[in-house]
């Protein structure tokens, strides 16, 4: 029988001067799902958005992903080069069995995202009717889209907290049966659910990270759940100094005072141990060559900064983990991405490696806590390190995601 199914998620990072793929972590996660809607004889249409063009940009074209796929699956990829264009139609309805086509980046129309370009000093009232007009639009790009194939399949867990064309208003184009998620996004839905409703005792999650404004809403959902909070990061020091403590010219959220106050006090009518750093790692400008000092964490001199996290605060954590059977990890311990600052993120990522082996499940996701699992060859000794950065925040907090919610139905 003859069908067409499609599903996307190739927004992989590029060198900005040959334009070759850099990193090929999200295409190698997608290959399952392709491997298998093709092995039972299907032909595959895949979909996927590139970077944040205006318009049609060439540099943000999916072209160099082609050469990349086709080493992974050894055999040719055809390449539409565009995704409403004539060239698709006809490509999509010539597809035989087996063979796969990469439609061009569906980002290089506005109505993918749903957003109108606007002119400066335009009226609420115009605002209105033009985002009234756009959805509209994006409608009308999902429905063509959907014309292409007769099955949709969602794997770009990514952008599953998207209320775009590709995304989500696709699946209202197909029946039940007909619409479902890869291997990918059941594999992330799978271990975030298991996190979440189904984690053993002790259950520590692990914060790390700049601010405390971007973690807000996932501390106050796991404050229910979890035994251990760890901090760590930039937004330690909003903690600290709401505290009363010294943090010199550390990272702070002045306006979070307060609110790191009343987690504090969440935390204890929860009877969750909410552990802080003890130790700090200082310099003296935020610069891998700057002078260095440790102090305790709530005495950073003046003109000094908090940059990372030292060996006390290293151990500390380290038995907290050890004694985990359910870990979550997001965000960084100190700046991960300068060598001198990293030792804390990468002492930790290896406790959670330690932990894992010993039987803790554990779920790593962010972009830095992703990038200290990898640097260190660790991505086969933790259980799950998730694709979708933002996707997963918001799933985590209890939000509801646009693309799960548009074939799960709830």
């Amino acid at each position: 029988m003859f069908h067409s199914t499609r599903r996307h998620y190739f927004n992989v990072p590029l060198d900005k001067k040959t334009l070759e793929v850099t990193d090929d972590t999200r295409i190698r996660g997608a290959l399952p799902t392709i491997k298998k809607i093709v092995g039972d004889g299907g032909c595959l249409i895949l979909m996927s958005h590139l970077g944040r063009p205006e318009g049609r940009m060439e540099k943000y074209s999916l072209r160099p992903v082609l050469p990349v796929l086709e080493k992974h699956l050894g055999t040719k990829v055809l390449f539409a080069d565009d995704c409403l264009g004539e060239s698709a139609v006809s490509m999509s309805a010539a597809l035989k069995p087996g063979e796969i086509l990469l439609l061009e980046n569906v980002r290089f129309y506005p109505e993918e995202e749903g957003k109108p370009i606007l002119p400066e000093n335009v009226t609420e009232e115009e605002k209105k009717a033009a985002k009234a007009a756009m959805k509209v639009k994006q409608k009308e790009m999902a429905k063509k889209l959907s014309g292409y194939a007769e099955v949709y399949v969602n794997d770009a867990f990514g952008t599953a907290h998207r209320a775009h064309a590709t995304t989500a208003v696709m699946a209202d184009n197909f029946d039940v049966e007909n619409k479902m998620f890869g291997f990918l996004i059941n594999s992330e839905l799978e271990a975030m659910d298991k996190v979440l409703h189904g984690s053993q005792r002790p259950f520590t999650a692990i914060m790390g990270g700049a601010k405390v404004s971007d973690k807000i809403l996932l501390i106050e959902n796991l404050l229910g759940r979890v035994d251990n909070l760890i901090i760590g990061g930039g937004m330690t020091y909003t903690f600290v100094k709401a505290m009363g403590g010294k943090i010199g010219k550390s990272l702070c959220e002045e306006d979070k005072l307060e609110l790191a106050l009343s987690l504090i006090q969440k935390a204890k009518e929860k009877n969750v141990k909410l552990i802080l750093p003890v130790d700090s790692l200082n310099g003296d400008k935020f610069d891998n060559e700057a002078a260095t000092n440790v102090t305790a964490a709530d005495a950073v001199e003046d003109g000094w900064m908090g940059l990372d996290i030292s060996e006390k605060s290293i151990a500390l954590f380290g038995e907290v983990i050890k004694n985990s059977k359910t870990i979550l990890w997001n965000g960084p311990m100190g700046v991960f991405e300068m060598e001198k600052f990293s030792k804390g993120t990468t002492a930790v990522a290896k406790s959670i490696a330690d932990a894992t082996a010993k039987g803790a499940f554990s779920l790593i996701g962010g972009g830095d806590s992703v990038a200290a699992i990898n640097k260190n060859g660790l991505a086969d000794k933790v259980s799950y390190v998730s694709t979708g950065g933002g996707a997963m925040l918001e799933y985590m907090e209890g939000k509801k995601l646009p693309g799960i919610t548009a074939i799960r139905g709830e």
